[in-house]
């Protein structure tokens, strides 16, 4: 064994003694313990694609240890920290990483052949898209694929997957051109298609097995007989990334040509890897930490009782503090989860910390509302280092700073498996209405919303009235009437419910 070995597991297990995550200075070697006994090389390079190119591995096999090296420092940071708000599994264990006290690996190359091989070929596969040829690689490792299209089979489907939650996850390994989705046998199945053979090999052996959300809805890839598939129509349950002028066939409008221009534009740059933004993690196919990743990046919240690891308080920060309340905050980001406590911080008012019912859920509100703004101010959300929003002593005062929304009828996410679970969108212009008493009009509507401050600039109401869609002239707007009108008493005993829309009018 060459030196490195032995120096790595000197430094490095004195360091680790007790599961005490990420601390160590960052480094982009990163050292992985309590690995299963029978894992793969290729099972653990897969936990560092999505964040980046990995340059290097080695298995201590008979120490269930690895250690892994990234490109750049950055990416290994962005999977230090993606990894410590959800654990990561690998054949339904849990694993642990941190920053190695290496900078680099230096690996004697014949011991470690197998594995180069493997990052060759995976290397392959994620900068060029092209077949392998010339090399040797092992079984495990990827072979010239059958077909671009593979067949997908969903197992313990508790919680519904939809055709965009399968776009994010298998657009980790190259454009994907086409889906249609069907239910055979009971069972929702797939068929995807890539531009390129590669894409579906790396995808079926990275992706086979694993869950797609914490405990459920488990994967099974095989390659199908079919090598091109014909969709007619873009909607929820089929469609084509190359053709985005197709119509949606089921009464849909079929989409706006200025929108198809820039998803047009958008799947042309599909073969580029996603770059992990900073605070709002780009989807990750990940094994079995998908949970929370897909979730939040497709607009899902994972399994309603399934408690999801991660972390459950967020910090909100660059807060408007003339205007904000824990009211507002509580209706804003109760569009993504479960408020269950918001404190507004005492010695600094733009600052917040609010707990979400579980670790899905502060994953989807991070993502989707870092970065928007509320009260004409950029807000800033982060995991928070509190496990929870403690309540103010009995009999103290916080000037109401502190509200506890634990028994609050105004969830939206009480009842496993309800549709508002489906209808989660990123903050947009337009905005969905519904609960609309059969007195009230458009005029009225109109009138009630351009008094939040901004210019309705359409509106539609649905068939039986009781729903509309209504459009502000920017998100910023959309957000405030939301904040300001979700739970209006319309009269009638009706109160009006508002959420964002992924239509336009």
């Amino acid at each position: 064994m060459s030196s490195m070995v032995v120096t790595a597991n000197g430094n490095d297990n004195k360091k680790f003694k007790g599961d005490d995550k990420m601390d160590g200075a960052p480094s982009r070697v990163l050292h992985i313990r309590k690995l299963p006994g029978e894992v793969t090389e290729t099972e653990v390079i897969a936990l560092g694609l999505p964040f980046g190119k990995v340059t290097n591995i080695l298995m201590l096999k008979g120490k269930n240890q690895a250690f892994l090296e990234l490109a750049t420092e950055e990416a290994a940071i962005t999977m230090v920290n993606y990894y410590s708000a959800v654990t990561p599994h690998l054949r339904n264990q849990p694993i642990y990483i941190q920053y190695s006290n290496h900078k680099e690996l230096k690996t004697d190359n014949t011991l470690n052949q197998r594995a180069q091989a493997v990052l060759q070929a995976v290397t392959a596969v994620q900068t060029t898209n092209t077949p392998i040829s010339g090399t040797t690689v092992s079984e495990s490792a990827v072979t010239p694929a059958q077909s671009p299209v593979l067949r997908i089979i969903i197992d313990n489907m508790y919680y519904p997957v939809t055709l965009d939650v399968l776009h994010q996850i298998f657009s980790k390994f190259g454009a994907v051109l086409k889906i249609i989705t069907f239910t055979k046998n009971n069972q929702f199945q797939a068929l995807l298609q890539y531009g390129d053979p590669v894409n579906a090999q790396q995808a079926k052996l990275a992706l086979d097995g694993q869950n797609i959300y914490n405990a459920c809805c488990t994967l099974r890839i095989d390659f199908s007989k079919l090598v091109n598939l014909n969709v007619k129509y873009n909607n929820d349950k089929s469609r084509d990334y190359t053709r985005p002028d197709l119509p949606s066939g089921d009464g849909q409008p079929a989409l706006d040509p200025a929108i198809a221009a820039a998803f047009a534009k958008e799947t042309s740059l599909l073969g580029l890897p996603v770059a992990a933004v900073p605070g709002a993690l780009s989807p990750l196919a990940i094994p079995n930490a998908a949970a929370a990743a897909a979730a939040a990046a497709a607009g899902r919240v994972g399994m309603p009782g399934v408690s999801a690891g991660g972390n459950t308080v967020l910090l909100v920060s660059n807060l408007n503090e003339e205007m904000v309340t824990p009211q507002s905050l509580f209706t804003l980001f109760g569009v993504y989860g479960d408020v269950q406590r918001v404190k507004i911080l005492y010695n600094k008012k733009d600052s917040a910390l609010i707990q979400m019912a579980d670790g899905n859920q502060s994953q989807l509100a991070m993502s989707h509302l870092n970065g928007q703004k509320m009260y004409g101010k950029i807000i800033r959300v982060t995991l928070s280092k509190h496990q929870t929003v403690q309540l103010p002593r009995e009999g103290l005062d916080d000037q109401g700073l502190t509200k506890d929304f634990g028994n609050s009828p105004l969830h939206r996410f009480k009842k496993p498996g309800s549709k508002n679970f489906q209808n989660i969108f990123p903050p947009s212009a337009t905005l969905h209405l519904s609960n609309i008493p059969p007195s009230v009009a458009e005029d009225d509507l109109r009138t009630l919303f351009a008094n939040t401050g901004g210019t309705v600039k359409a509106f539609k109401f649905f068939q039986d009235h009781k729903m509309a869609l209504l459009q502000m002239s920017t998100v910023e707007e959309a957000i405030q009437a939301l904040i300001d009108l979700h739970n209006y008493n319309l009269g009638e005993n009706h109160h009006l419910r508002v959420s964002f829309s992924k239509s336009t009018i």
